[in-house]
């Protein structure tokens, strides 16, 4: 897995890729997605924590990300439209290391069973309100006085926050990211075998936005969905 750093430049380039112009590449199809050029396949493939015929779908995440919070919408109809088909779930990638605030606010909001009900009021705390959760004591002052107002208990916050599960799996993040290959966000795995993400897609398409990029890529992820489907 790439440094801290090379993520970060990684990480960083994506953003500013999926704001500008598109410069024209070579033809790939997104309803007809190519190993290696619209997708990867996993070098090592991943449990998953779906059962019977439901597909697994991971996005990695950040959610300081631009790009992570202009794809939500799309992403949340997308896996509305698959409806019992996927099982999505979300990592938060630990983007300043083991201790990343983020990835520690989302963990705690997880183990409270929260975050899919406010996932999107987190986005427009940071993008829209410009909220500081970049650091531990900011996320905590800010729960601690605000948390009520988003269905977050705040004593019950800081019982997950300080619970010796998350602390465990906040630390193991950079090894579930090396695991999945994920050097970027967003990034999407499919059934723990296939990964893609708009900056591959990007690479390889020439959309005229970034909306129908997000379009195109999640086209593959479709593909991709279909394709662990048939072997299970």
């Amino acid at each position: 897995m790439r440094s801290l750093h090379s993520l970060r430049l990684a990480a960083a380039g994506l953003c500013l890729l999926a704001s500008s112009a598109f410069l024209p590449t070579a033809f790939a199809s997104p309803s007809n997605p190519a190993n290696g050029i619209d997708y990867i396949t996993l070098a090592q493939p991943q449990a998953t924590q779906t059962a019977g015929k439901k597909v697994e779908v991971i996005e990695f995440f950040m959610y300081h990300c631009p790009v992570c919070n202009a794809l939500e919408p799309q992403l949340e109809a997308w896996a509305k439209q698959e409806g019992d088909r996927i099982q999505l779930r979300r990592i938060h990638i630990p983007f300043r290391g083991a201790s990343d605030p983020e990835a520690h606010l989302y963990l705690a909001l997880e183990a409270m069973g929260k975050p899919d009900a406010i996932h999107g009021q987190i986005f427009d705390l940071v993008h829209k309100q410009h909220v500081n959760l970049h650091e531990d004591g900011a996320i905590l002052d800010w729960m601690g006085k605000n948390g009520n107002s988003i269905g977050v208990d705040p004593a019950k916050f800081q019982e997950a926050w300080n619970a010796f599960g998350v602390q465990t799996r906040l630390h193991q993040l950079s090894k579930v990211m090396a695991s999945y290959q994920v050097e970027s966000a967003p990034t999407l795995v499919i059934d723990g075998r296939y990964q893609t993400s708009p900056g591959t897609v990007a690479s390889h398409f020439n959309p005229p936005d970034r909306n129908d990029l997000f379009k195109a890529t999640l086209e593959v992820a479709d593909k991709l969905v279909s394709k662990a489907a048939q072997s299970k």
